[in-house]
């Protein structure tokens, strides 16, 4: 069974999405930001991390992708990227222009077929 971490500081997101993946039977775990996220990686060992943009800081996400890919025992983790920053005032901040680490991107609200889908296929 493939371990899948939610970091969203979101409570309700984050809920929403356990149910989804709980019930196609991944097991999931979570964190409500970037450091806690990096905690959870480490002691948990996720198959695969769903990830949010805004959380303690506008690009506390993005700032964690970052230090997964510099963490060479971690950096094989992908990362799904489910966020709202598009539909935000802070999408001028997100940055089009530079290689981010992660394997998919998702804007929020998004479907449960459409995570199951995401996720299925990342996990290959």
């Amino acid at each position: 069974m493939a371990k899948i971490l939610v970091v969203d500081d979101d409570p309700d997101f984050v809920e929403a999405t356990r149910i989804v993946l709980e019930s196609a039977g991944y097991k999931v775990v979570s964190a409500a930001d970037g450091d806690e996220g990096m905690e959870q990686v480490r002691s948990e060992q996720p198959d695969l991390i769903i990830l949010d943009v805004i959380m303690s800081t506008i690009l506390d996400g993005l700032d964690m992708s970052q230090r997964l890919r510099d963490d060479a025992e971690h950096r094989r983790i992908p990362i799904l990227m489910v966020t709202s920053i598009a539909n935000s005032d802070y999408a001028a901040l997100f940055p089009t222009d530079e290689y981010i680490h992660i394997a998919g991107f998702l804007t929020k609200p998004v479907s449960p077929d459409t995570l199951l889908k995401y996720v299925s296929r990342l996990l290959g």
